[in-house]
């Protein structure tokens, strides 16, 4: 895995567009506090929410929620122009679910409404819903996570749903990462800003 594992960290990792730095620096992280929240993800959450197992709790509701990652695997392939952020977080306000379920749906979900591609509503209706139980089914809380490790299981891409606001203060500053290259903050001051200032 690219970092140690949570059992020695105690960390979550998030990922954040340059753009969304200077605001998380200043105010922490909240669920609907960047730009792409609205015109990019809150529909596609109020879709995945339709079906959500009986056993999972009301407060676990994924429009309300910070998506965070157990750890990323070597080969990760980060999105350009973002910062890799840490964090500690209360596990009993976690939930942990399989995002690979989630992103074997989110194109056709985008796409359903575009000239050429209609039939992407069939599949959503079709096997994308079986996708969206599964996803639900084989969630569980961060803390029976914790204990049962789903998310060492092959195949099983754990993203945590975290439904408390971070603090500033409660932030590491990772790595960022560019088109060709990811680095941490000190060979990036040092690239760019001749020093390791603080972050």
């Amino acid at each position: 895995m690219y970092f140690p594992d949570y059992s020695r960290t105690g960390l979550v990792y998030h990922v954040v567009s340059l753009n969304d730095l200077a605001k998380v620096k200043l105010r922490g992280i909240r669920y609907d506090d960047k730009s792409t929240y609205q015109e990019k993800y809150r529909e596609f959450h109020i879709f995945l929410n339709k079906y959500r197992a009986g056993r999972v709790p009301g407060w676990v509701d994924r429009t309300k929620a910070i998506f965070a990652s157990m750890n990323f695997k070597k080969d990760h392939a980060f999105h350009s122009h973002s910062m890799l952020l840490a964090f500690r977080v209360d596990p009993a306000r976690c939930w942990v679910a399989n995002e690979n379920r989630a992103n074997q749906l989110y194109e056709p979900f985008i796409l359903k409404d575009v000239d050429g591609f209609y039939g992407a509503k069939d599949y959503l209706e079709g096997k994308g819903k079986v996708l969206a139980e599964q996803y639900w089914e084989t969630s569980l809380s961060f803390t029976d996570n914790l204990k049962l490790r789903r998310d060492k299981e092959e195949g099983y891409d754990a993203e945590v749903m975290v439904f408390h606001e971070i603090r500033p203060e409660d932030i590491q500053y990772i790595a960022i990462v560019s088109d060709h290259r990811v680095m941490t903050v000190e060979e990036w001051k040092r690239t760019f800003c001749g020093g390791p200032n603080n972050v």
